[in-house]
């Protein structure tokens, strides 16, 4: 199809605009604004090299690239497309793309974090003025079994240890005191030796250290780990010498030990204050807190309320009826409610905060923990929580950390623990494949790391996922695809999760103490796995209803969803998919009379021994141990 003629009058206006523009530009050349047509036409493609250093955080964008280099985004699209890289000017870069174009450009880097670049602006328009003294953050380290929880309890006047599987601290708690009108900070790091990291973690966040040393016991291993993480902090070490109250305690052979490696005790005429104190007898707790308020004072510790939060996360963990939730403990500045933040690859809006007594508050300041609704998926425990102005950049970086982490954990058939028992007797079986999923994500972790740490020349152990939350079905799918074990602590699998591992033959081992669990798997990896009892699951009912009745306790009024009870089972009692209560059936009831079994579909009496914490929406889980022959097993 011809196009129509163009109109003489539009072409002659066209040619009048062009004689205009080019009389401008003559004009223009003749003042010297303009350099001549023939200088511009011949002006290379792209401009000169660039000499000077800048600053590239993660996620930058072609745009924000190109404007810190100085050119045209087309020019940094070009450098990309030769690449064979097709990207759009909001498109985010790796760090090493970055680094890499911007050399092209002849300009040298220097690579920060998102967190880091954003902080480094606000401190340059900081003032002395601005600071104000902060509390101290004090962290509790030392060997297992001397008294650092039953410490803190007699500086707080409650029992932590009381609800720990086999009295040990298995989770970070942070908590704070007040004397003499100022607070202090406690946090109390775990005891068991595979909790290293945790302690490590605890001491990057600390101010001073308080070792404890039972003057009974003496120096252990994991004190000895514990003053080389209070150096590597470069942090004040205060020690206190416990259990004094004890007849065979010995102090001054405590100070002899430790002056051996090299904390010489002041009364020695050494720089290490030591305070004899008794967490049971709570003696000299009073002196221990003024020793810390004065190595605090000498630190001369500040921070500046003023400004946006930072925050490190000491624990998170999924709560059925609030979502994610994480411990963090505020670095400097002061979180608010309602306001954004990053956390490591989640991004969120503050919507509460609760204080360690489980109150709500406001806001928090410099050194104050606190647990934080609002976030949109699990962090993980160590990440640093910034408060954020700029919405858009900051959910930016948190999908460009979410897709990296897919990527990563994307680029990582079906057994069992006895079946890996055989082929390594057979020596087919070189790589062990596990899934941790815990209560609590610092957990996770840490049984990652330990289980990892098992690793021999003959056979490597691989965690190739770890989460937190009940083992659910994406958990069991992903063990069959890639012949994993899952190890389940503190938690349980869901219905529809147990009933798919048993059709795909998915191993899953539950534990709620560490030694059990380490123990287990190195008896796999040596080929000595001797089960002498095997747990035998046999039903699930859910409480429907509790009736407190006197000289009895509390009876659950239960309904049988699955199997049956037995009036002799074991049973487990579950709180959103957690395990609080082990134990035994007290009494089984039909209506009035006793049962000795009740099956699925039908409603029954419950009572547990010993146990009357029992709430509507429970779910009670009956399983036997049945003695197997080893042979066999």
């Amino acid at each position: 199809m011809e196009m129509p003629p163009v109109a003489p009058a539009d072409a002659g206006r066209r040619d009048q605009g062009r004689r205009r523009q080019l009389q401008r530009d003559r004009e223009l050349e003749k003042e010297g604004k303009l350099r001549p047509i023939r200088e511009r036409k011949s002006e290379p493609a792209e401009p000169p090299p660039i000499d000077r250093e800048i600053t590239i955080s993660e996620g930058i964008t072609v745009k924000e690239l190109s404007e810190k280099l100085g050119v045209k985004a087309s020019l940094v699209i070009k450098k990309l497309v030769d690449r064979k890289i097709f990207a759009t000017i909001n498109q985010t870069l790796e760090t090493k793309l970055a680094d890499e174009i911007s050399r092209e450009f002849g300009a040298s880097t220097n690579k920060v974090s998102y967190e880091e670049e954003s902080t480094q602006g606000v401190e340059l328009t900081e003032v002395a003025g601005d600071l104000f003294p902060r509390p101290p953050v004090v962290t509790i380290m030392g060997h297992v079994d001397h008294g650092k929880t039953s410490l803190l309890d007699a500086i707080r006047e409650t029992n932590v240890a009381a609800r720990e599987a086999g009295g040990i601290t298995q989770h970070i708690g942070a908590y704070h005191v007040e004397v003499n009108n100022r607070k202090i900070v406690f946090i109390d790091t775990p005891g068991h030796e595979a909790f290293t990291r945790m302690r490590a973690r605890g001491s990057k966040v600390t101010d001073i250290v308080v070792l404890v040393v039972a003057a009974d016991d003496g120096v252990m291993p994991q004190t000895r780990e514990a003053i080389d993480h209070a150096r590597a902090a470069k942090v004040p070490i205060i020690v206190a010498v416990n259990k004094i109250d004890k007849p065979d305690a010995q102090p001054e052979r405590v100070k002899q030990q430790l002056t051996d490696l090299g904390l010489m005790p002041e009364d020695w005429g050494g720089d290490t204050p030591f305070v004899p104190v008794s967490a049971k007898m709570k003696q000299n707790l009073d002196l221990l807190l003024e020793m810390i308020l004065l190595v605090a004072d000498l630190q001369d510790l500040k921070a500046n309320p003023s400004r946006p939060a930072i925050a490190t996360v000491l624990e998170a963990e999924l709560d059925k009826g609030r979502g994610p939730v994480a411990t963090i403990l505020v670095r400097n500045g002061t979180l608010k409610v309602s306001d954004h933040f990053l956390c490591g690859s989640v991004f969120g809006r503050v919507r509460a905060l609760m204080d360690d007594r489980g109150n709500q508050i406001r806001e928090a300041g410099p050194s104050m923990p606190v647990e934080v609704l609002g976030l949109e998926a699990m962090p993980d425990v160590g990440d640093s929580l910034q408060v954020v102005t700029d919405l858009s950049k900051a959910r930016q970086i948190a999908e460009f950390r979410e897709t990296k982490t897919r990527e990563l954990q994307m680029a990582k058939t079906r057994i069992s623990l006895e079946q890996f028992h055989a082929q390594l007797r057979e020596g087919e079986q070189k790589e062990l494949n596990l899934i941790i999923k815990a209560d609590v994500g610092g957990t996770a972790e840490v049984l990652s790391e330990t289980l990892q740490k098992l690793s021999t020349e003959k056979v490597s152990i691989r965690v190739i996922s770890t989460g937190v939350g009940a083992i659910n079905e994406s958990d069991v799918l992903l063990a069959s695809a890639s012949s994993a074990i899952i190890i389940g602590f503190n938690v349980r699998p869901e219905r529809s999760a147990t009933s798919i591992a048993e059709q795909e033959g998915v191993d899953i081992r539950l534990h709620t103490i560490i030694y059990e669990l380490t123990d287990e798997v190195k008896r796999a990896m040596v080929g000595m796995l001797e089960p002498v009892f095997k747990e035998t699951y046999k039903g699930r009912a859910e409480v429907r209803e509790t009736f407190r009745i006197s000289k009895v306790g509390t009876v659950a009024g239960c309904y049988v969803q699955d199997g049956s009870i037995t009036r002799d089972s074991q049973i487990r009692l579950l709180r959103d998919n957690v395990v609080v209560h082990t134990g035994k059936i007290d009494a089984l009831k039909r209506f009035k009379n006793d049962a000795s079994e009740v099956k699925s579909g039908f409603e029954c009496g419950i009572s547990i021994v010993g146990y009357n914490d029992i709430k509507q929406g429970d779910i009670i889980e009956a399983f036997v141990k049945e003695k197997v022959n080893p042979e066999l097993g």
